[in-house]
């Protein structure tokens, strides 16, 4: 037989007082029996699945408003009537289509006006006396499953396999006839089509059909596509003290390209990076232009020019400390950002197991350090899509084996080619004194340092696919008292999804670095690479991993390696867990020699998922202690967003 599927929506349940979270499920009491208001109990009997019974509870209106008594008998036995075709309507959604319904008022059914009088009288009763009981009697019967998926066009015509892939139709065994998986699919096949540039694709027949002997649904779709469009003109509106030239910019998509969905979403995730944007909403033309273009609006709305904050912090790598910063996010119009950001901490309060051996190697220090920087964007130079990068800092970098004073400047110019590739060159000068268990090294180094970086994942702190990639190389000629150098670095993780909801991710990490042109002694601390710690080898000290110099203190290396493997998997919507594998270490060579140790870890995280990004707890175990490494055989890590 043909059933029409129903779409019931979900009403709020009321506020429980005292119940974080939801943890205690603390019920409130219900209202005292009076003279004017027939209060009463209802207790939902005969399932035992808990989304069917909070569906039911969120569609009867018995249960809502049960805090909200109603004055007679015949007020309540309405109530009754309501609910019983609706909770008929959630069975079936359920895929339990031939599932009943029963209900009592003490007893009497409630069945139509013919035994209307009984329930009515039964209620009465109890009036000034106590709380009217209600029980709602559910026979769930038999679930239904999804045996067949048919997709038509307008004509009755099934698509061929190039239009609409099997995999989009194919139905796995088992698959629980709800009406929320069949909308589900129905989505899934508009949005395919709409992914081959059909705009207007919509489902305009849904037909499904109940075989009651097998226990089982089929279901025929007829979706119109629509026709096939490109993009046509992005008109852009809001955001008035914005330069609308820079915003041009950062709309990659041309007139005439091709639609997609991902094309609109890409325009909304580009503009949105402008700093001085607030709001992003890209709307769909509703008809095709006299080209067959569909037109695009992108509707913004601007933040507030002006940021300040202010932070304080305890860390067990640098003690404590506290950061401030200063913000314009559109200086003088054209969405430029300038920014002041102060740092301070004390290394002397914090996890220092090197302290004794860095004050017998003569790095004398007060513990305090801290760093002071200026960084001002001005992106779409002269509306183009080239942005200028400038900063100026002056830092004292105190670290548990190494002292550095200095200071720099750098411009670079920026491409961005795409939404998700850019380019960069610049010139960078930077001058100080480090000094370290190897001796001090005092430095003055002007280079042109260059980068790229790739970045297709869909979420800053929780990606769940794509590909993250930056190589950068610096070249700093030999000058003044200081040799010429060469930096290369490159970094790429890649995630992937095993199920369409995202919820059984496999990421990996691997980073590269090396310096050459010097030998180790003469490159300042701050150019060499360490390894260990939160966001390198976790289980490890921070910045040990590496060459040892005198007093067994780390001096870095000119060269690393690392990397990462994680298995992200959510338990709830909330909650997940992580077990994670991380390798690496700094060598002595400027490319990583495989004969020297590379240090390895497991661990094990949990993730609580937030709106703004997951707080992660890792507990790390590290596999190869060795002998004044000060390695515990455990380390756990509190921070926020993954760990790469």
């Amino acid at each position: 037989m043909t059933v029409a599927l129903p779409i019931f929506a979900a009403f709020p349940v009321p506020a429980r007082a005292f119940d974080l979270f939801g943890l205690f499920g603390s019920e409130p009491e219900p209202p005292a029996p009076s003279p004017a208001a027939l209060p009463y109990n209802v207790r939902i009997t005969g399932t035992d699945d808990s989304d069917v019974l909070r569906a039911l509870q969120d569609i009867s209106t018995l249960y809502r408003l049960r805090q909200e008594p109603p004055p007679d008998g015949e007020g309540l036995l309405r109530r009754a009537e309501t609910d019983l075709p609706k909770l008929a309507d959630v069975l079936s959604g359920y895929g339990y289509y031939q599932g009943t319904v029963a209900i009592r008022i003490d007893g009497a059914p409630v069945a139509g006006e013919a035994v209307a009088a009984p329930a009515v009288r039964a209620a009465e009763a109890w009036r000034n006396r106590g709380l009217v009981p209600v029980r709602i009697g559910i026979d769930l019967g038999p679930l239904y499953t999804l045996r067949r998926i048919a997709v038509r066009d307008p004509a009755g015509r099934p698509y061929p396999e190039a239009a609409l892939p099997a995999r989009i139709t194919r139905v796995d065994e088992d698959v629980p006839a709800r009406s929320a998986t069949v909308l589900a699919r129905e989505a899934q096949i508009v949005d395919q089509f709409r992914a081959q540039g059909h705009p207007f694709a919509k489902a305009i027949a849904r037909d499904p059909v109940v075989d009651d002997a097998a226990h089982v649904m089929d279901v025929t779709f007829t979706v119109d596509p629509g026709p096939k469009a490109r993009l046509g003109p992005v008109t852009v509106s809001g955001a008035p003290g914005i330069n609308p030239a820079t915003i041009r910019s950062f709309i990659y998509a041309e007139p005439g390209d091709p639609y997609a969905p991902q094309a609109v979403a890409a325009i909304r995730r580009s503009v949105a990076r402008i700093e001085g944007i607030g709001g992003v909403r890209v709307r769909e033309g509703t008809a095709l232009d006299q080209d067959g273009n569909l037109p695009l609006f992108v509707e913004l709305s601007e933040r507030e020019r002006n940021l300040v904050g202010i932070s304080a912090r305890y860390s067990t790598v640098d003690g404590p400390g506290v950061r401030a910063y200063y913000a314009n996010r559109n200086l003088f119009g054209g969405g430029e950002t300038f920014r002041i950001d102060a740092d301070i901490y004390y290394l002397g309060l914090g996890n220092d197991p090197f302290a004794i051996q860095r004050k017998i190697a003569g790095i004398g220090t007060n513990g305090l350090g801290g760093r002071l920087s200026a960084t001002y964007v001005q992106p779409a130079l002269w509306g183009s899509r080239n942005d200028l990068l400038a900063n100026a800092f002056v830092t004292r970098e105190v670290q548990q084996s190494y002292l550095v004073d200095g200071g720099g400047i750098s411009a670079a110019i920026r491409h961005r080619f795409s939404d998700t590739f850019s380019a960069q060159v610049g010139l960078d000068a930077q001058a100080g004194r480090s000094k370290d268990a190897l001796g001090a090294v005092k430095y003055r180094l002007i280079g042109l340092p260059a980068s790229a970086t790739y970045d297709s994942t869909d979420s800053l702190l929780d990606p769940t696919r794509g590909v993250r990639a930056i190589a950068s190389l610096a070249v700093y000629p030999g000058a003044i008292s200081s040799p010429g150098i060469v930096v290369a670095k490159a970094q790429g993780s890649t995630y992937y999804s095993l199920d369409e909801e995202s919820r059984y991710i496999l990421a990996g990490r691997v980073g590269f670095g090396s310096v050459s042109g010097a030998a180790l002694a003469d490159i300042p601390d701050n150019f060499r690479f360490f390894a260990g710690g939160g966001g390198s080898v976790r289980g490890y000290p921070y910045r040990t991993l590496g060459p040892i110099g005198p007093y067994n203190l780390p001096i870095g290396g000119r060269s690393l390696l690392e990397a990462s493997l994680e298995a992200r998997i959510k338990v709830t919507d909330t909650i997940g867990v992580v077990p994670f594998f991380d390798a690496g270490t700094a060598f002595a060579s400027a490319l990583p020699d495989f004969d020297e140790k590379i240090r390895k870890s497991v661990g094990i995280g949990l993730r609580y998922y937030t709106g703004v990004g997951p707080i992660r707890a890792d507990l790390a175990f590290p596999l190869d202690p060795y002998k004044g490494g000060h390695v515990r055989p455990a380390v756990l890590y509190l921070s926020l967003g993954q760990a790469f």
